[in-house]
C-alpha cells in the first residue's frame, strides 16, 4: 500500500514537473525567439480583446451601464451638414457662427461647453470672425476646446512652447510609465485661444492593434510635461469644481481625481466602459440649434434644455471622417461621442480595470489547480469531462458578471486555453497512474515477493496456455522443475534469512540463464520451475544441465563471512513427449526430479 501511495505521489510530481517544464520551455522560447514572441503575444493580445468586445456588447444589450442624461452632443450630422453649407455656402462655417452660438447657449448656464473641434490658426479672409470667436471663448471660464499632440518633423512646423497655465502637476507614486504617450510635435490652434484662457485639452486617441479604440490616454506628455485629454480636462474641472492642474497617481495606478479613480494600465491609458452605440447619449443635431439661434424657427427655442448640461460640440457626419471603430459590436462610433462616454465613465467613477499580471498568473494556475482536481478525483470520465465543460462555462459568466458588477477585466483566453491544457494533461497524469497502478496490482497477483519470479498461480495459467498453443501449432514444449539440495540445512544451521538469500540468489541464477521467453516461477517452498516454449527435449535436457552447473559453480553469500556451496536437482518432461496434461506434465517432470535425488544430487534427473 505504502507503494502504492508512493507511486500516485510520484504521478503528481510528474504532472506539476510536466506543466512547469511547459511553461518554463515556453518562456525561454519567447524570450530567446523575439519574432515568435510578438506573433504570440499579438495573437493572445488581440483574442483577450475580442472577449473584452463581447462582453461589453452582452452588456449594451442589457443596458447596462445607463448614459448619463446631463451629457449632450451637439452635432455637425449629416443632415447638419448639408443644412449648414446650405445657409452659409461653405464648410467650414465662418467662425462668428461658433462665437454667435457660445453666447446663446451661455444663456441658459449649461456646466460646460466642449468642442470637440480643433480651430486651427486664424483664417485671413475671416479675421474679424476669428477674432470674434476668439474673444468670445475666453469671456467664459467653462468653454474647453481640443489641440492635437504628433511627431510631425521640426522641417514641417517648428515645436511651441505651450503656456504654463495648460500643464498639468502630475505625482506620479505608481509604476505607469507615459514615455509612451510623449509626442515631439503639437498641431496648435489659434495663438489668441492658447495664449488666452480658455480650456484646451488634448485630442488624441491610440486605437490597438486590431483598429479597434478601447481605452483612451487621459494625460500625455509634451516636452517633458503633463498635458491633459480633452475630455479628462473637462471632467476633472466638473467634478472638483475649479481649473484642476494637480493630480495623484497611487501605488495601484490610480488616477486620483477627488473621490474618482482612474484605474489606468502600465502604458496610463484608461479603459472605457461602453454605454451603447452611437446615438445612446443625448444627440442634438447642430442645424436645429443653429436655425433656433438665428430666428428660422423661434418655436425651437423651447424645445432645448442646456440648463447644467455638459454640451460637447463635435462631427458625426460620415463625410467629415471622424468616426472610431469601437468594441460594442464592431460599429462606427464618432469621435465627439468618444469624449462623451470618457466624461460619462468620470462622472460615474465607471471606467474598466483590468487585472494585473500577478493576478492573471494566479487566475491561471488556480483553474489549472481546480481542472486537475476535478480529473484527478473523479471516478468517471464522463463526469470529469461534463465538469470541465460546466466550469469552463462557469467562468466565463463569471469574467462577464465582474465587468458587468464590478467593471473589472479579468483574462478569458489564457485561463480557457489552461482549462483545456490542464484537462489534457490530468488525463495523461491519471492514464500513468492507472498504469503504474495497473502494473502494481499485476505484479501483486503475478510475483513472488521473495524471489521476484512468476508465482504459482501464473505458473498453472501459463502451462494451460502452453498446451493450447502447442496443440494448436503441433509444436513441443518443456517443463523444468527445480529443487534446492539440502535447503532445510540452510535454515536450521544459518536461520530462516539465509534461506532466504539461499532462494533469492538461486532464482537470479535462473532468469540470468534462461531465454527471455521462458518463464521462470517459483512453485513452492524451495521448489521452482521454468516452462520453455517450443523446446523439444533434448534442447530441455542441455539447458537444465547448464542451469544445475550455474548453481554448483556460484558461491552463495549467507552473511558478510559465511560463504556455503549451494547444488539443485532437477527434473524435465516434455508436451506431447511425456504427458497431455498439465498434471502429468508436472507428475513427469516431478518424477525425474525424484530420480535425480535418489542418484546423488545436483543432476537433473529423466523419468
Amino acid at each position: 500500500m505504502k507503494n502504492l501511495i508512493k507511486t500516485k505521489w510520484f504521478i503528481y510530481g510528474t504532472y506539476l514537473l510536466l506543466v512547469l517544464a511547459t511553461l518554463l520551455i515556453g518562456f525561454v522560447l519567447l524570450q530567446n525567439n523575439k519574432t515568435l514572441k510578438n506573433v504570440i503575444v499579438s495573437f493572445f493580445e488581440v483574442a483577450e480583446n475580442r472577449t473584452f468586445d463581447y462582453r461589453q456588447s452582452l452588456q449594451v444589450i442589457h443596458k447596462r451601464p445607463l448614459p448619463n442624461k446631463d451629457i449632450v452632443v451637439l452635432a455637425v450630422d449629416d443632415a447638419s451638414l448639408e443644412s449648414l453649407w446650405e445657409k452659409y455656402g461653405e464648410w467650414p462655417i465662418p467662425r462668428n457662427v461658433y462665437g454667435d452660438l457660445i453666447n446663446y447657449l451661455e444663456l441658459q448656464k449649461p456646466q460646460s461647453i466642449i468642442f470637440d473641434l480643433m480651430f486651427i490658426k486664424s483664417i485671413r479672409a475671416t479675421a474679424n470672425a476669428d477674432k470674434y470667436l476668439a474673444e468670445t471663448m475666453n469671456k467664459y471660464n467653462n468653454i474647453y476646446t481640443g489641440m492635437n499632440l504628433d511627431d510631425q518633423p521640426s522641417s514641417l512646423r517648428l515645436p511651441i512652447d505651450l503656456p504654463e497655465r495648460l500643464a498639468l502637476n502630475i505625482q506620479n507614486d505608481s509604476n505607469v510609465d507615459f514615455t509612451q504617450k510623449s509626442y515631439k510635435n503639437c498641431r496648435p490652434i489659434m495663438s489668441s485661444l492658447i495664449d488666452g484662457k480658455v480650456n484646451i485639452g488634448m485630442t488624441n486617441v491610440q486605437r490597438a492593434s486590431d483598429g479597434i479604440l478601447r481605452e483612451v490616454t487621459p494625460i500625455m506628455m509634451y516636452k517633458d510635461k503633463y498635458y491633459p485629454y480633452l475630455s479628462f480636462k473637462a471632467g476633472a474641472d466638473y467634478i472638483e469644481q475649479k481649473n484642476a492642474k494637480d493630480f495623484v497617481i497611487d501605488a495601484n495606478s490610480n488616477l486620483k481625481v477627488f473621490d474618482t479613480k482612474i484605474p489606468l494600465t502600465k502604458d496610463g491609458n484608461a479603459i472605457l466602459n461602453w454605454y451603447g452605440p452611437s446615438g445612446t447619449h443625448t444627440i442634438i443635431p447642430m442645424y436645429e440649434v443653429i436655425n433656433a439661434m438665428t430666428g428660422t424657427n423661434k418655436s425651437l427655442n423651447t424645445k432645448f434644455d442646456f440648463k447644467d448640461k455638459v454640451i460637447i460640440i463635435g462631427t458625426t457626419a460620415t463625410a467629415l471622417q471622424d468616426n472610431k471603430s469601437v468594441p460594442i459590436q464592431n460599429i462606427i462610433y464618432p469621435g465627439v461621442e468618444v469624449h462623451a462616454t470618457f466624461f460619462n465613465n468620470m462622472l460615474d467613477n465607471n471606467f474598466i480595470r483590468k487585472t494585473d499580471a500577478f493576478t492573471d498568473i494566479i487566475i491561471i494556475t488556480s483553474v489549472i489547480a481546480i481542472v486537475g482536481a476535478i480529473v484527478m478525483l473523479s471516478t468517471s470520465t464522463l463526469f470529469a469531462s461534463l465538469s470541465t465543460i460546466l466550469f469552463g462555462i462557469a467562468y466565463l459568466f463569471i469574467s462577464y458578471y465582474l465587468m458587468e458588477l464590478y467593471n473589472l477585466w479579468i483574462p478569458v483566453v489564457m485561463p480557457v486555453i489552461s482549462i483545456m491544457a490542464a484537462f489534457a494533461l490530468s488525463f495523461l497524469a491519471k492514464y500513468l497512474l492507472k498504469a503504474r497502478d495497473f502494473e502494481y496490482q499485476y505484479k501483486l497477483a503475478t510475483i513472488d515477493g521473495l524471489t521476484e519470479l512468476y508465482n504459482h498461480r501464473y505458473f498453472q495459467d501459463t502451462l494451460r496456455k502452453q498446451i493450447d498453443i502447442a496443440r494448436r501449432y503441433n509444436q513441443a514444449f518443456s517443463l523444468i522443475i527445480i529443487d534446492i539440495d539440502f535447503f532445510k540445512k540452510f535454515n536450521d544451521t544459518y536461520g530462516h534469512q539465509a534461506g532466504d538469500a539461499v532462494l533469492r540468489q538461486v532464482a537470479k541464477i535462473l532468469k540470468n540463464n534462461s531465454r527471455a521467453t521462458d518463464y521462470v516461477c517459483r512453485y513452492g517452498g524451495e521448489e521452482m520451475t521454468i516452462i520453455l516454449p517450443n523446446t523439444s527435449a533434448e534442447d530441455a535436457l542441455f539447458n537444465a544441465n547448464r542451469i544445475c552447473k550455474a548453481v554448483a559453480d556460484t558461491p552463495f553469500h549467507l552473511t558478510p563471512v559465511d560463504k556455503v556451496n549451494v547444488t539443485i536437482s532437477l527434473g524435465v518432461s516434455t508436451f506431447p513427449d511425456n504427458a497431455q496434461t498439465p498434471q502429468d506434465l508436472i507428475e513427469w517432470a516431478d518424477k525425474g526430479l525424484y530420480y535425480a535425488k535418489e542418484h546423488g544430487r545436483n543432476q537433473v534427473g529423466r523419468y
